[in-house]
């Protein structure tokens, strides 16, 4: 399967979390019928654990660049995006730009057009911050 699949599959995972869940790659065979080989499966166990042993402080840091915005108001899916964007900016080597381009087109999938400017911003704030301390 291709990496963005893998991700998306991810970050409904990390979603799912947010409610409660305790998503793991099996979770995606029985619930959205997507079967990872195990190098997906091996990327969303990753990130889907990171995600959630970090959750703490990628939320930290996302609530750090919102702008009149608290995380309790953010819609869940977006949270749930821009949690797996900043896991992979801080804990992967994956460049910070693809991260943010990734993230914006799951956000455009499941959250609408309208909230892609935002969620880019955020994580762009995010992704220069970080650079900053490197």
């Amino acid at each position: 399967m291709a990496r963005p699949i893998a991700r998306e599959a991810a970050m409904q995972l990390i979603f799912e979390q947010l409610f409660g869940g305790d998503a793991t790659a099996q979770t995606l065979v029985d619930l959205i019928d997507y079967n990872p080989n195990e190098k997906d499966s091996m990327y969303i166990d990753t990130v889907v654990g990171g995600v959630k042993e970090h959750a703490d402080e990628l939320d930290s840091e996302i609530s750090a660049c919102l702008r009149g915005w608290t995380l309790a108001r953010l819609s869940r899916v977006d949270l749930a995006i821009m949690r797996l964007a900043v896991y992979e900016m801080q804990y992967t080597d994956l460049p910070a730009a693809v991260a943010i381009n990734e993230a914006v087109e799951l956000t455009r999938k499941y959250s609408g057009e309208e909230s892609c400017p935002f969620v880019n911003g955020v994580l762009g704030s995010i992704s220069r911050k970080l650079a900053a301390q490197a």
